[in-house]
């Protein structure tokens, strides 16, 4: 029978913060404690989006905390608290539920983070950032040991996320040997890896014009989903804390299809 340990809230927030390191990099959204709960944490909830799904769960564990990639607060969004903000933050302060948010220091930490998680998952050794000179760029490049088709990286995808990879291949259909990456919304990030000559880039998400910049640029694309390239920081994330903590962590995926 596992014994668990309570921690201080203030020691959580600690803790996180210097294994995170938010003050590293510029975000666009408040990174650590976003709403106050109670002081003391045994039991947490940990996840993508700090939905009303992901918090009602919270809820029904009776979890003390809920640690999450996305959280509230984001730039130029509407300051009003009112409709579904209102009933999310509602439910977590009638629970005392802290809620915790690392946005972009999830994407890039070396270990834990989800660009970090992807490469496990896809087998690329990481070779440097994407942003020459930048080591917290959040795109990052690597190499595959053995040069793949487009279809059998597609196929490598889409089964280990468990979902239809959208693959967008240039006329060329060159081998795949350098790759770049960036989980979530980091479709942007094509031409620069176009510009150094890489041979495929993957992302969650897919804008219009990627299909021109892949096919005139010759470079493969994959876009696997926001949600599937985001999930597995908060999972690295549980087990961590788990294991360095004591506390009790629960990883808790709300399937979205995006």
């Amino acid at each position: 029978m596992n014994t668990f340990k309570t921690v201080s809230s203030l020691d959580f927030e600690n803790y996180l913060n210097h294994l995170l390191k938010p003050e590293k990099i510029k975000d666009f959204c408040p990174n650590g404690l976003q709403i106050e709960g109670t002081k003391s944490i045994s039991k947490v909830v940990t996840g993508v989006t700090a939905s009303q799904d992901l918090i009602d769960v919270a809820v029904k564990l009776e979890a003390d905390a809920l640690l999450v990639h996305h959280g509230y607060f984001w730039k130029n969004e509407s300051y009003v608290i009112r409709g579904m903000k209102h009933k999310r933050i509602k439910t977590l302060l009638d629970h005392e539920i802290n809620l915790f948010a690392y946005h972009l220091p999830l994407d890039i930490h070396p270990e834990l983070g989800n660009n970090a998680q992807l490469a496990k998952l896809f087998g690329i050794k990481v070779t440097g950032p994407l942003e020459i000179g930048n080591e917290n760029s959040v795109a990052i490049r690597g190499e595959f040991d053995q040069p793949l088709t487009g279809n059998e990286l597609n196929d490598r995808i889409s089964k280990v996320l468990k979902r239809e990879c959208l693959h967008i291949q240039p006329f060329s259909e060159k081998l795949i040997k350098t790759i770049a990456w960036c989980s979530g919304g980091g479709q942007n990030y094509i031409e620069l890896a176009a510009e150094q000559g890489i041979d495929a880039f993957i992302s969650g998400e897919v804008s219009e014009q990627t299909t021109h910049v892949a096919k005139e640029m010759d470079i493969h694309f994959f876009a696997a989903g926001h949600h599937a390239t985001e999930r597995y920081g908060a999972k690295a994330l549980c087990e961590h804390l788990e294991k360095e903590l004591g506390v009790e962590v629960h990883f808790v995926d709300i399937d979205n299809p995006v």
